[in-house]
C-alpha cells in the first residue's frame, strides 16, 4: 500500500545547507522509488492556521518510506535541513482505491459498542 512521508516545516530565511539539502535529497529517494507530490507550494488555509510549509513524498509501501528515512545517504543530509528548519516529520500509510470512511465509522462503532 501507498505511503508517505509528510514534513511539516517552519520558514526559515535561505540558508546554504539547505540548500545543499535540496540539492541532494532527490537522489536519496530514487533507490527507494520516493517522489515528492507537495514540495511547499502555495497553501491555502481553510481552517485553523498553517505557520510554514508542506512537503509530502510518496513511496510504493511504508517499507520503502522507513528504508528511505533511515539510509545512510538521507541522514547524511538530514541535518542540513534540521539545523536551520524546525518542524515534524512523519510517515503514514495511504489508503486503498476503495476506502470509505463510513465503512470505516461502523468498523469503530462496533469495537466501541456504539
Amino acid at each position: 500500500m501507498t505511503a508517505y512521508a509528510l514534513a511539516h516545516l517552519r520558514r526559515a530565511p535561505v540558508h546554504a545547507e539547505v540548500l545543499e539539502y535540496l540539492e541532494r535529497i532527490d537522489a536519496t529517494l530514487v533507490p527507494f522509488g520516493g517522489r515528492f507530490i507537495v514540495h511547499a507550494g502555495p497553501i491555502e488555509v481553510l481552517e485553523g492556521s498553517w505557520p510554514g510549509d508542506l512537503v509530502i513524498i510518496e513511496f510504493p509501501d511504508l517499507a520503502s518510506a522507513r528504508s528511505w528515512y533511515h539510509s545512510p545517504a538521507y541522514q547524511e543530509i538530514k541535518p542540513l535541513r534540521t539545523r536551520h528548519l524546525a518542524g515534524e516529520a512523519i510517515l503514514v500509510e495511504g489508503v486503498g482505491a476503495n476506502h470509505s470512511s463510513a465503512e470505516l465509522a461502523a468498523a469503530l462503532r462496533q469495537a466501541d459498542g456504539s
